[in-house]
């Protein structure tokens, strides 16, 4: 795959089982959204500590630009104006209850991403920001009961737009802030 393509839910998962990191690769994933929405910068931090990888773990060759094609990639998605950002999650075809439970996973790794950001030190969040850090912890903990599969995609569906935007959103008001150190913008 050409570093320019886009990279897949299924190329991130085999390269988080080749490197036996114990996490899904959604959870990875919304980890290093959560960190980049909180303002994090991966160049500041390693991008082992960011995805709070085992110090034991060391991503080369092929992993190592799997990983970095996924940076770059979350970071243009969450930036991008047309709101093209979408956390990476099985493909709609898998079973309804793997898509929702990646769903899940994603956010708990958003939330301790931007924890690590630590988005909420550089300032006091919106009420907006607030409530919707609530909301997603509340997906973060939820736990499923299905019953009709046309409502339950169709709920699916909603609970990952309101994920999608959650995400972008959070990122235009935490990583975009200017900074205020030395009364300068960069």
């Amino acid at each position: 795959m050409a570093a320019d393509e886009l990279i897949g839910y299924d190329e991130l998962d085999d390269t988080v089982v080749h490197l036996q990191l114990g996490v899904q690769a959604s959870d990875l994933h919304g980890s290093l959204c959560g960190f980049l929405a909180g303002g994090g910068q991966v160049g500041k931090r390693s991008l082992a500590e960011v995805l709070q990888l085992e110090a034991e773990v060391a991503p080369a060759g092929r992993d190592q630009v799997v990983l970095d094609r996924m940076v770059r990639q979350s970071e243009a998605e969450l930036a991008d104006p047309e709101l093209g950002f979408e956390p990476l999650l099985p493909a709609d075809d898998r079973p309804l209850t793997e898509r929702a439970e990646a769903l899940v996973d994603w956010c708990r790794g958003f939330l301790g991403g931007f924890g690590l950001a630590g988005a909420d030190a550089h300032g006091k969040l919106s009420n907006e920001a607030q409530e919707i850090l609530r909301d997603l912890g509340t997906i973060a903990a939820s736990s499923f009961e299905f019953g009709d599969e046309g409502e339950d995609e169709d709920a699916l569906i909603e609970v990952h737009e309101f994920v999608r935007m959650a995400a972008m959103l959070l990122f235009a008001e935490c990583a975009r802030r200017p900074s205020i150190q030395g009364g300068s913008v960069h």
